[in-house]
């Protein structure tokens, strides 16, 4: 299983922010370093999950070296995070929403740069008090 180096970031007053070199947009955050890694490995496991169903090849994971020799990675701290294996596989559902929801679910699934799948995953889990 592979690891991916995630940077964590941090300006005063404000969360710790993660972001993943090898997926642009993939980003979290938490308000603790402790929440910040949890959620670095449900952000990426989730993002690689809409990469697949999208049909996307993943990137093979860049190394520390290349990571660290950008100007914007070295302000930051490099952790590893390794890819979650999924237990089930995707299933195709077809459900309706109000077009506005949809919309708004689009935006914010683009802002944290999921696919609108791995954004309503990812919501269903928390709604669920699932995590994992």
């Amino acid at each position: 299983m592979p690891n991916y180096i995630a940077l964590i970031h941090k300006e005063p007053d404000s969360d710790y922010g993660v972001s993943f070199p090898d997926f642009p947009g993939c980003v979290t955050a938490g308000e603790t370093l402790d929440e910040a890694r949890r959620e670095a490995a449900e952000a990426l496991a989730l993002h690689i999950d809409g990469i697949i169903e999208d049909g996307t090849a993943i990137p093979e994971p860049s190394s520390l070296e290349e990571v660290m020799a950008e100007r914007e990675s070295r302000d930051a701290v490099a952790f590893l995070v390794p890819v979650q294996a999924r237990q089930s596989r995707a299933v195709r559902v077809n459900i309706t929403l109000p077009e506005d929801v949809l919309a708004d679910v689009d935006r914010a699934a683009g802002h944290q740069g999921l696919s609108r799948s791995a954004f309503l995953a990812r919501a269903a889990r928390r709604a669920m008090g699932d995590a994992a």
